[in-house]
């Protein structure tokens, strides 16, 4: 809670936005329809997050000139990433890939503009088929195009299947060796005969590798004026290079390193002559020289035959058995119990409730999560706590989200303190994210999210979340509801044993801090702070201490069944 109980009476004064962020979303239990009441149609997107979890949302399209096309907005919120809107420009940020981007598109712009976080990296142009499209505030892309984007932006296999009428997302990292068409280009990958040579200056814009059986084929896409080639053949070693007279091209985007295959890695560089490719093959292919340079006569591709004489099947064979003990190891680690994050509600300028003795809800809740992680550290050496704010400070609630993601949480535990106008009502409550069954949840949703109106910009930041874009985020965390129930239930039980604090049972609602974990999450109430009796346990130090404890409990039976169900699902 973050309100004190002389202000409990005022929620009718929690900002217009709020009351229509849940009394327009929480009243709809099928699909939404905009605002204007018209019903608009949804594309489904499948999503696979690895490790059997993964969710099917709609994302809103419409047929434009012809052509179905999606909403950008939509599509970004139904693959959970971060996003801003204003005049006609959308900015997304995404955190799978260290150090994570922005992508930034514009009403008719040709290109959209990826800025990396970091600033090892320069910025990257993709260059688009068709232009964003501007219709009702929206922006528009043809839906084959914008699962290109995203594909090209986040490195994950993203498409649109017009068979099937669906778009499908694999977030799973691609495996190093897999084959790129077009890296840096939204044009699909063309066929010899499919574009004409055109003049001006020669720019290398992709480059790809595809294995063969007896070798492998390097293709490199131009724009600009044909050029010829230098081969320098294999040495030894089984080195190669070769040189595209007066090409250019970015070379940081054009060096590749593959796991597997004959070609191990290709090394991009400038000189007076033009753009040069060093090329490093795996020892145990042995490479045949010559290699043959191709050039097409009716479109700007050139290709690099390479021949080797190993059995490059039985080689790919036993790289194929290696990347799969690699990645059924990297899986377990994925999966592996290692990072929880634990968030203590309000702090700073936001106190929380507040007691009729004057014990704010922030410091309660503060030192209850300090001790659960002192807890945690001693008895699981092995598992990393990750602070929201270890100490008196305002964290906005999308911000608490982006720090479990960033840190890769397997688990988001959020600790609050619970009030009400009827100080009778006492008791400890979990809750996970989802329409709420009672108006009592309800209420205590719209307590807890009223605090976004004491963030500098929250009109702007919080004004896309209509009724349609709650449900998608609910239908998303629909992916771990089976894991955050399991985890709310195993937490209330040991409280339920308790003398002191009750549970009064798992609930859902619409909490904002609990949209933006991509993790198993729950918020806890550990009770009502307005319950002189309650308020008497929660500002007592050793009993704060206590309630650590019981939490952890609840802790402890989750992470068994977890990792249980975890080993069988490997196993299978």
């Amino acid at each position: 809670m973050m309100l004190s109980l002389s202000r409990l009476r005022r929620c009718s004064a929690v900002p217009f936005l709020m009351a229509f962020f849940f009394a327009a979303f929480f009243s709809v239990a099928a699909a939404a329809a905009p605002v204007s009441g018209e019903a608009q149609p949804t594309l489904p997107l499948r999503v696979s997050l690895g490790g059997g979890e993964g969710y099917t949302i709609g994302v809103f399209t419409r047929n434009d000139r012809g052509s179905l096309c999606v909403d950008l907005e939509s599509m970004t919120r139904a693959l959970r990433l971060s996003l801003r809107v204003a005049g006609g420009t959308l900015s997304a940020e995404e955190a799978l890939n260290s150090p994570g981007s922005v992508l930034i598109a514009r009403d008719g712009g040709a290109f959209v503009r990826i800025e990396p976080r970091g600033r090892s990296a320069a910025p990257r142009m993709l260059q688009l088929r068709a232009s964003p499209r501007l219709i009702g505030g929206r922006l528009f892309l043809p839906a084959a195009d914008a699962a290109g984007m995203f594909s090209l932006w986040l490195d994950r296999d993203i498409l649109y299947s017009q068979k099937e009428g669906m778009l499908k997302a694999w977030m799973q990292p691609r495996p190093r060796a897999r084959s790129t068409a077009s890296l840096g280009s939204l044009t699909t990958p063309s066929t010899d005969t499919s574009s004409a040579v055109s003049a001006g200056p020669t720019r290398i814009v992709s480059i790809a590798v595809e294995e063969r059986a007896n070798g492998a084929i390097i293709i490199m896409t131009a724009s600009g004026a044909p050029t010829e080639a230098v081969l320098v053949q294999p040495d030894a070693s089984g080195n190669a290079a070769f040189t595209l007279k007066g090409a250019s091209g970015d070379i940081a985007a054009l060096s590749k390193t593959f796991g597997e295959g004959v070609v191990r890695g290709i090394r991009a560089s400038v000189t007076p002559e033009g753009l040069r490719f060093a090329v490093s093959f795996d020892p145990e292919a042995r490479v045949v020289a010559p290699m043959e340079f191709q050039k097409s006569q009716t479109s700007n591709r050139y290709r690099l035959l390479v021949r080797s004489e190993a059995d490059v099947k039985a080689l790919r064979q036993s790289e194929k058995t290696r990347q799969i003990a690699s990645v059924i190891k990297k899986d377990m680690e994925k999966w592996k119990f290692d990072t929880i994050v634990l968030d203590a509600g309000h702090g700073g300028k936001d106190p929380g409730a507040v007691g009729l003795k004057g014990t704010r809800e922030k410091d309660v809740v503060l030192n209850i999560v300090r001790d659960l992680g002192s807890i945690i550290a001693r008895k699981w050496p092995g598992v990393r706590v990750v602070y929201t704010r270890k100490d008196d400070r305002f964290i906005p609630l999308h911000e608490r989200g982006k720090i479990a993601n960033h840190e890769g949480g397997k688990l988001f535990l959020s600790i609050h303190a619970n009030a009400n106008n009827k100080r009778s009502i006492r008791g400890a409550e979990v809750y996970i994210l989802g329409p709420h069954k009672t108006k009592s949840a309800l209420d205590v949703a719209m307590l807890e999210n009223a605090v976004i109106s004491q963030e500098v910009d929250s009109e702007e930041r919080y004004k896309g979340f209509t009724q349609e874009h709650l449900i998608m985020s609910t239908m998303a965390q629909n992916a771990f509801v089976r894991q955050s129930t399991s985890l709310a239930q195993e937490i209330l039980r040991p409280i339920d044993r308790s003398s002191t604090i009750n549970g009064r049972g798992v609930r859902q609602a619409g909490f904002m801090v609990l949209w933006t974990p991509s993790m198993p999450s729950a918020l806890v109430e550990v009770g009502y702070i307005s319950n002189a009796q309650e308020e008497k346990i929660l500002r007592d130090r050793q009993e704060q201490t206590k309630i650590a404890y019981r939490v952890f409990q609840g802790l402890e039976v989750y992470r068994r069944n977890y990792e249980a169900s975890r080993l069988a699902a490997m196993e299978r």
